[in-house]
């Protein structure tokens, strides 16, 4: 596995003129990487210490508007900036453009050098700061999935978005002849991926055509939602260098099934699961039982951070392997929490609610903050579930982002966990997201009522 470069192999690889551009990236409220491009000389020399960017990069929708309502920053307050503060330690090839490199920033006040408490990398240092001092550390992974098309991104957005095709035609679940028709763009990802330091175990084809799934090693969980971010870049620019686009977006049609990013997770003590113990039946320790009960029991609270848009609630229908309950079960996909490695010590609960829009950063921080509640409060959990749980009436999930946006700005475990001044700020995110959805004529409606109305 490639390692991450170092800085005085990035001054070698530089002078020799093998890398000639540098990716200086944040992570933006969407989980996008957002930054500059730096000639290679100027970073080695000095851009490597710091840059700037306007901070409404941290206060704005998908389309990149301004809107207003944060109280970070405002049309009032000037629009000012905010540093960007290279990592060192994630700097690493971009393989699949060349001759560049790429390094992820923490994003820090421009007058108290702080690091800004609603940046998503951030939110969740402060988590698995408060694990440390409790004497663990989280392992997660994440599992994207999404939609390739035949057309490019461009050719789709000047159709209006409209006579969408898929790259194959029907559902390819594991099928190895359907993913052949496919690796002209899934083989470069797991390859680039690789080189750039991104441990790829798979890809696989997911329950629907033209939907690919892609599995990334188990990791500390900070390397894990950088992982998942790079990975999610990596894969709309090398469909697009092929001519086509890769979407995201968790329910593209009514009839489609969704896109999800289910997100595992367990906390080691040291070097041993803190999650496992070989003397409980299932082989979870009372740890982790008081950890999933936390889970379970904020599942409405931190819904948000998962499903994000008002698109993200499309997924949650009965019998689409997204779920509605948030009750546990043992292996079984139609629970909102999944116990695998049963009896082994690999452990881990699988969060099943998440869709592929997700900030892995927002998201992750989330679930630990609701597993520390868990464990702080000595929560117990329930027996699991067993059968179907869409035919449950215990733990719903919030059905919309109008329901989400108010558990999560009422959630005093979040308020306690993340501060008050975030929960407020992705509070106003939802509403942005709510506000300009609610101030749209949709297809649907003029469909169903032009002529019958």
């Amino acid at each position: 596995m490639p390692a991450f470069l170092r800085f005085d192999t990035l001054k070698d690889q530089v002078a020799k003129g093998e890398v000639d551009t540098v990716l200086v990236c944040m992570v933006d409220m969407q989980g996008r990487l957002m930054g500059k491009r730096f000639h290679a000389v100027h970073f080695i020399e000095g851009g490597w210490a710091e840059t700037h960017c306007c901070n409404y990069l941290l206060a704005t929708d998908l389309v990149m508007s301004t809107p207003e309502g944060y109280a970070s920053t405002s049309w009032e307050k000037g629009y000012g900036d905010y540093i960007l503060r290279p990592d060192l330690d994630t700097l690493r090839p971009v393989p699949w453009l060349e001759g560049t490199v790429m390094v992820l920033c923490d994003v820090l006040d421009h007058h108290s050098h702080e690091e800004v408490p609603h940046s998503p990398r951030a939110m969740l240092k402060r988590q698995i700061a408060r694990l440390a001092v409790m004497g663990y550390a989280p392992m997660m992974a994440t599992e994207l999935e999404f939609f390739l098309f035949e057309k490019s991104f461009d050719e789709i957005r000047k159709s209006g978005f409209r006579d969408l095709r898929t790259l194959c035609g029907y559902n390819e679940d594991y099928n190895i002849l359907q993913t052949t028709k496919e690796e002209h763009v899934m083989r470069p990802i797991r390859n680039h991926l690789f080189a750039a330091g991104i441990p790829v175990e798979n890809s696989k084809g997911e329950a629907e055509a033209g939907q690919e799934e892609l599995n990334i090693r188990y990791a500390p969980a900070m390397d894990t939602a950088d992982h998942h971010t790079i990975a999610k870049q990596a894969v709309k620019e090398i469909a697009w260098q092929q001519g086509h686009a890769a979407s995201f977006l968790p329910k593209w049609h009514r009839d489609k099934v969704g896109s999800s990013s289910h997100v595992h997770q367990s906390l080691l003590q040291g070097a041993t699961s803190a999650f496992f113990d070989d003397s409980d039946p299932h082989g979870m320790s009372d740890l982790m039982k008081s950890y999933m009960a936390g889970l379970i029991k904020f599942a409405g609270d931190y819904t948000y951070f998962l499903a994000p848009y008002i698109n993200s609630y499309k997924r949650f229908q009965k019998g689409s392997f997204a779920p509605t309950r948030t009750v546990w079960s043992i292996d079984n996909r139609t629970a909102g929490f999944r116990l695998c490695g049963e009896g082994t010590k690999a452990i881990r609960v699988e969060c099943r609610i998440g869709g592929s829009d997700l900030n892995p950063y927002l998201a992750m921080a989330a679930l630990l903050a609701a597993g520390i509640e868990g464990i702080e409060k000595g929560l117990t959990l329930d027996p699991p579930f067993t059968g179907d749980a869409y035919e449950s009436n215990v733990g719903h999930i919030p059905g919309t982002l109008r329901e989400a946006m108010a558990t999560l700005t009422g959630s005093s475990m979040l308020r306690a966990a993340m501060g008050d001044d975030v929960i407020d700020h992705y509070t106003r995110a939802a509403e942005v997201e709510i506000e300009d959805f609610d101030a749209v004529v949709t297809d649907y409606e003029i469909a169903r009522g032009f002529e019958r109305a």
